[in-house]
Order: structure tokens, then C-alpha cells, then sequence
């Protein structure tokens, strides 16, 4: 017998197993007491059947004795065989001295009535009748005698034998009812897994924005449909993102593309001077360049989504890290006559990887450079604070407007198109940054108001230890 696939139809027999080993073993508990009541009952009787035996052995020894002197054990007479028990007596040497009881009568046990067990017991006949015994020592006219009273137990054993058939043929009923009961509660109450199933069916690519029904947010069901539509959200706004990000990819790339056709297909409109032809080859190579660095820049976020970045953590200053990144854009700065300043404190050494968290601080200070006026004051500060390493680049730019302030991590998202595209910018830079500074166990954070410039700070939380931990534990 195959085990059922359907969950229900398992429910419905594991229920119908269940009841009918808690009725079997009531079943046999009941079918016990009735058992014990009965014999009980007959234990009852037998004491009554002892009492009136001894009533009439005295009874019948005063008559033998009034009628003749003969020692006791010689007058008593048996008796008619009509009565419904067995009673006998005897005397202590094993001789049987008195016999009221029904045929045929019941055989000595074995060895002298003293050593005849004194509780109730039972005897089974030559045909297979089963005989309830007792025993108990008697003085009767200064003779001390054995008397032996029995009862058949084949009533008894009639009515639990029928008692336990109709037990047994009631539990293959009290079964098929357990299972139909069963079935019918797994289906109650797996219905919200069907609508479930029913809804999950119909959600595509292009039908995220459905959810699974939950009717009661508080029970099991309830919350594996808040689970589930918790990760059809995610998956939505993934989806959107990837949508998005294909989106700005292509945008993207057509421009520096158009670019390059355009320049090659004006210079092969006619003939033109080698300094022409110069000036068309390299605005292809700045085009190109734009392509490289996009490219390069796609495939670092992308080995970022997949864990695939190989870092190695080695214990540094930061101070160091932003007088080097300082000196490499300083000519970027020194065309628009701005100050590129660093404020390095002492005590600000963390355990990271060098060339990730390099790239970081570098979109940052490019960023500053880009956006700040020409004169302007740009600023750099690694501290120490509270157990963490802090490193902020300040500038007094434009300012980012508080609606653009939750989305400038996103990919491709930027505030001024036209003049990021005019700059050369794809809108990476800020999620590259954001990536770099988390992959090092940091967060990248943002202060801004328009008109007054922008506070981007790198906040390195945790001794070295806690850093190289998490390294070992995300790229194991």
C-alpha cells in the first residue's frame, strides 16, 4: 500500500490512525473494568454462596446429631444435584465430608486442604467449563473442616466475549468515521492553501503587483502568506530595479554610441586636414573612454551582487587613505582653482580592503570636485569617534534637494541629468561607493541641503577583529 501524495488525504488518515489507537486503547480499558466488575460481582457471590455453606453444615450436623451419635464426617449426607454452585466440604486430612453442589463435582486440587490457596481462583473442567473457586477453613461442632464454594464463569465469559466483539466491530466503523471527519477538517482547513496555490498560479513576471491572500494574518497560514508576499515584494522591487537598470544601461550606452556614429559619419563626409582628422579620433577616444569606464563600472557592481569581489582586509590609517586620494585628484581640482584640504586625526586605523574602500573615498572626492563652484573649499576629514573610524568629504556645492536624497545610492539615478551627462558622469559613482564602504562592514551616510553643499561621511563601525569575522563568514 503506497503512502497517499495528497497532504489532505494524509491529514485525514493519520487523524483516522490516531482515533483508533486512542478507541482501541479505551476500548480495552472499558472491555478491563467490565471485566474486573464482572468477576467482582462473582466474588461477591461466591462469599455469599461460603456463608450459606456454613449455615447448612451447622443446620444439617445439629440434625445428624440429634438423630444419631456417629462422629460428624460420617452423618453428613449429600444433598440434590439442582443448585447452580458447587459446595463442598473437607476435612483436613483430604476427605470430602459435605457435597450440595451441581454435577459433576469439581475435582480435589492437589495435595491436603491447608495448603489450598485461600484467595479466589480458578479451575478449568474436563470440558472446558471454567469454575470460579474459594476456599476458607471452617469450625463446625468442634471439627474444623475446609469448605469449598464454586460458580461457573461461563456467563461471565459470554458477556465479555460479547461485549468485545461488538467492541471490535465498532472500531473499523469508529475508523472510516475518523477519516471521513478528517478529510473533511483537512479540507477546511487546508483552503486557504488551495486559494493560495490558485493566486500563486496566476503571478508572472508581469504580475508581481498581486499578493496571496491572507485571511487570518495570525495563524500559520496566515503568516506563511505574509512571508511569501514579504518576498514577492523584494522580488518586485528587484524586478523594477533590474527593468530600470536595463533601462539606464541602454540610455547609457546609445549616447557615448551615437557619439562615436555621429563623429565617424561626419568624417567621411569629405575630405578634411590631419588636424581635423585628429580632433575626430579623439573625441571617439573620449567616447571610448566613457565606454571603458561604464563597462568597467558595470562589472564591479555586478561582481558585487553576485559575491563574487575578492577583498583582502590589511590594517591601515585612514588619513593616509584620503591624503593619497587628495593627491591623485588634485590636478582635477587645480583646473577649477578649487582647495582640496585634509583634516587627518590620529587614532583612525581600520582593517579593510585598501583598493575597494580607495575606490570609495575617490567617486566621493570626484563627486565634490564635479559639482562644487570653481574657488571652491573642499574638505576631508579622517577621526577617530566612539570605537569607530570616520572619514567625511564635505564640499559646498549645490546641494542635493530632499526629494533626491533617498535615491542617490540607486544605479544610474541623478539629480541633474544634464549636466552629470555634460560632466562625463553614468550615475555609478554613488553605488559603487555605497557598495565599496558596506562590503568593508561599514555604511556610507549623507547630509545635504541645497545651496549649502554636502557632508558625505564613511563610518567604519567595530574593531579590526569584527571586520575580518565578517569577511571570513561571507566568503566562506
Amino acid at each position: 500500500m503506497s503512502w497517499p501524495e495528497s497532504v489532505r488525504a494524509r491529514l485525514a488518515l493519520w487523524h483516522g490512525l490516531a482515533l483508533l489507537v486512542v478507541v482501541s486503547l479505551y476500548a480495552a480499558a472499558v472491555l478491563l473494568q467490565v471485566r474486573d466488575d464482572m468477576y467482582e460481582s462473582l466474588d461477591g457471590q461466591l462469599l455469599g454462596d461460603y456463608a450459606l455453606a456454613v449455615q447448612w453444615l451447622r443446620q444439617d450436623l445439629a440434625a445428624a446429631a440429634a438423630a444419631s451419635p456417629a462422629p460428624a464426617d460420617q452423618v453428613l449426607a449429600r444433598r440434590g444435584r439442582d443448585l447452580a454452585v458447587w459446595v463442598d466440604a473437607w476435612t483436613p486430612d483430604g476427605r470430602r465430608v459435605f457435597d450440595r453442589g451441581r454435577e459433576p463435582e469439581l475435582p480435589a486440587p492437589p495435595g491436603l486442604p491447608a495448603t489450598w490457596p485461600r484467595r479466589f481462583a480458578g479451575l478449568r473442567l474436563p470440558d472446558g467449563d471454567h469454575v470460579r473457586m474459594l476456599v476458607r477453613p471452617v469450625e463446625v461442632g468442634g471439627q474444623r473442616l475446609y469448605v469449598r464454594v464454586g460458580r461457573s464463569e461461563r456467563f461471565a465469559r459470554r458477556e465479555l466475549q460479547e461485549f468485545a466483539a461488538v467492541l471490535g466491530l465498532s472500531l473499523p466503523f469508529a475508523f472510516a468515521v475518523a477519516v471521513a471527519a478528517g478529510y473533511v477538517l483537512a479540507r477546511r482547513a487546508l483552503a486557504p492553501v488551495e486559494s493560495m496555490t490558485a493566486r500563486a498560479r496566476r503571478i508572472t513576471a508581469d504580475r508581481l503587483g498581486e499578493r496571496l491572500p491572507a485571511g487570518n494574518p495570525s495563524d500559520e497560514f496566515g503568516q506563511l502568506a505574509g512571508v511569501i508576499n514579504d518576498a514577492l515584494s523584494r522580488l518586485e522591487r528587484a524586478f523594477d530595479t533590474l527593468r530600470r537598470f536595463t533601462a539606464d544601461a541602454a540610455h547609457e550606452l546609445r549616447t557615448p554610441l551615437t557619439a562615436i556614429r555621429s563623429v565617424g559619419e561626419v568624417g567621411l563626409r569629405g575630405p578634411r586636414s590631419e588636424a581635423d582628422y585628429r580632433e575626430l579620433v579623439g573625441s571617439i577616444l573620449e567616447e571610448t573612454e566613457r565606454l571603458t569606464t561604464m563597462a568597467d563600472s558595470l562589472l564591479l557592481l555586478s561582481q558585487a551582487d553576485s559575491g563574487a569581489a575578492d577583498l583582502h582586509p590589511a590594517r591601515f590609517a585612514l588619513a593616509e587613505l584620503a591624503r593619497e586620494v587628495a593627491s591623485d585628484l588634485e590636478v582635477l581640482a587645480e583646473e577649477k582653482g578649487q582647495t582640496v584640504r585634509v583634516d587627518a586625526g590620529t587614532g583612525a586605523e581600520v582593517v579593510a580592503d585598501r583598493p575597494t574602500l580607495r575606490q570609495a573615498v575617490l567617486n566621493l572626492l570626484d563627486n565634490a570636485i564635479k559639482y562644487s563652484q570653481e574657488g571652491a573649499d573642499i574638505r576631508l576629514a579622517a577621526r577617530a569617534s566612539d570605537g569607530a573610524a570616520i572619514l567625511e568629504v564635505v564640499d559646498n556645492g549645490p546641494g542635493i534637494a530632499p526629494e533626491h536624497l533617498p535615491h542617490i545610492f540607486e544605479r544610474f539615478y541623478r539629480a541633474d541629468r544634464a549636466r552629470s551627462r555634460a560632466s562625463g558622469g553614468a550615475g555609478l559613482g554613488l553605488a559603487i561607493a555605497q557598495w565599496a564602504v558596506e562590503a568593508n562592514g561599514g555604511r556610507l551616510e549623507v547630509e545635504s541641503q541645497p545651496g549649502r553643499g554636502s557632508l558625505f561621511r564613511i563610518v567604519l563601525p567595530g574593531g579590526p577583529a569584527e571586520f575580518i569575522n565578517q569577511h571570513a563568514r561571507s566568503t566562506s
